[in-house]
């Protein structure tokens, strides 16, 4: 199989929780599984967390997994018969003390504070913008509205508010508890839905190190981009998360289906220049729930993110449910692999201006560019926390990035890094020795053979995080 820089996750669901289709699909190129906690009870994702390990182990590949937090539910109550059909120019009434069924003149509220959110002259959209109403007025518990753009509404879809604004909090009582479960059989990422701002993050980090402190494990930690406010906090949810996910669905309902593709451009560019992971999500493959190849827009899409320098791309229901969940993955590397054959910007001008004042980033600095100009065929990066293989990931290079570390937990978390292969490697504290066994996991992979150059990097003393302060150019024997 050709060697892919960009990484893909996957949703498990229904279509892809057996044993046989986990390890299928890990073997086809899947690199960090998606947990949504959306769905399912507590013991159904610590079950499937046993599953993906025991599948990644049999496919002889390691895999990451990303426990997705719910966030708060914005959404409208049930209805009578199910559902209404909202037509342009009716009146309709979102009831926070409805405590009955809904009907065609209005419905209760799983959000309870949506009244004191809005007011006249505000829109909301529902069920991803597919229903558009006008704020009329808000009379105690009750938003009263005009259709503006009808259609069927069914239970419990989704509100949003053009513009953003809503005040619920990014974690919920259920997030909280559902962190721990994920702590529990120590997910490599939790993804945190709906964070507006730096704070969000940082309350989440501290549950979830807390939460898996008795298991002496840390989680990385990925911020949902996904509310217009947002936006303009980017740079500060970025400073304290370890990436970001450019959540293409909800944020296109709050800001407008065109603003989406220059924010998803501006993020990666973002969470790059801080040293930061990006994968970009929501329909990207969305007719392969039904079909068994994908739309040409979908095509590029897929391939314009890859460009753009994501470190993955994101299947969401096209996995969890789809009818087509292996030949989705087989598509999307594909595209992935194709899209890598573009031209790549000399690797100079991503030096040029900059300074360095770590000496880990120097030396990761440093084995790229003697990579690039020697033509080497591996850079090998010994790390014991991932931070060089992360920063070495950073930049457009051809010369594929293999990380070999003493730790599981850092193995995985890796499998997101862009271009990054990780592999386990007991290292000796002797760098002599280190070195030595480096060359003979290069060997025996196949990586490299007799006569072939490679940059390795490591630190002295050996072990230490942080402590990478040496590169040797080496040809193989």
């Amino acid at each position: 199989m050709p060697r892919r820089a960009t990484k893909i996750v996957a949703t498990l669901g229904p279509a892809s929780n057996t044993p046989a289709m986990l390890e299928a699909m890990i073997t086809a190129g899947v690199n960090v599984v998606r947990l949504n906690f959306s769905h399912g009870k507590a013991q159904d994702h610590i079950h499937l967390a046993a599953l993906v390990r025991e599948a990644a182990v049999k496919a002889g590949r390691e895999v990451a997994i990303m426990a997705d937090l719910q966030g708060p539910k914005i959404r409208v109550g049930k209805f009578a018969d199910g559902k209404v059909q909202l037509v342009p120019g009716e009146k309709f009434v979102l009831d926070a003390s409805r405590d009955e069924l809904g009907d065609i003149k209005g419905v209760g509220l799983d959000y309870k504070e949506l009244p004191r959110d809005v007011k006249a002259g505000d829109v909301l959209l529902l069920n991803d913008g597919l229903i558009v109403l006008i704020v009329d007025r808000v009379i105690g518990e009750a938003v009263h509205t005009t259709v503006k753009l009808g259609g069927e509404l069914s239970n419990n879809k989704g509100i949003n508010k053009q513009g953003g604004g809503l005040t619920a909090p990014a974690l919920t009582a259920k997030d909280m508890e559902d962190i721990k479960t994920a702590m529990s059989f120590q997910a490599d990422y939790v993804a945190v839905s709906f964070p507006k701002n730096a704070t969000d993050m940082e309350m989440a980090r501290q549950l979830c190190n807390v939460a898996a402190a008795q298991y002496k494990h840390k989680p990385g930690l990925i911020a949902k981009i996904e509310r217009a406010e947002a936006i303009p906090n980017l740079a500060e949810i970025l400073r304290v998360s370890d990436g970001i996910m450019v959540a293409r669905g909800d944020l296109a309902v709050e800001v407008g289906n065109a603003a989406v593709p220059a924010l998803q451009k501006r993020m990666i560019k973002m969470a790059r220049a801080q040293d930061k992971v990006v994968i970009t999500a929501t329909q990207m493959m969305e007719s392969m729930i039904l079909n068994p190849v994908p739309t040409r827009a979908e095509v590029s899409d897929v391939a314009n993110a890859v460009l753009d320098g994501t470190d993955a791309v994101m299947l969401s229901a096209e996995t969890a449910a789809g009818k087509f969940p292996l030949e989705t993955i087989v598509e999307m590397a594909n595209i992935c692999l194709e899209a890598e054959k573009a031209e790549y910007k000399e690797i100079d001008a991503d030096f040029t201006g900059k300074q360095f004042a770590r000496i880990d980033q120097s030396i990761a600095m440093g084995a790229l560019f003697t990579a690039s100009h020697l033509g080497a065929k591996a850079i090998v990066a010994m790390t014991d926390s991932g931070s060089t293989a992360l920063w070495m990931s950073r930049h457009d290079i051809r010369v594929p990035i293999y990380a070999l570390t003493p730790r599981v937990s850092t193995q995985r978390k890796m499998t997101l890094f862009r271009n990054v292969r990780p592999l386990l490697m007991d290292t000796s504290a002797d760098r002599d020795t280190a070195l030595n066994q480096a060359e003979r996991h290069l060997l025996d992979r196949k990586i490299v053979q007799s006569g072939d150059v490679y940059a390795i990097t490591c630190g002295e003393p050996m072990g230490a995080p942080g402590g990478t302060n040496m590169l040797k150019i080496c040809r193989v024997a």
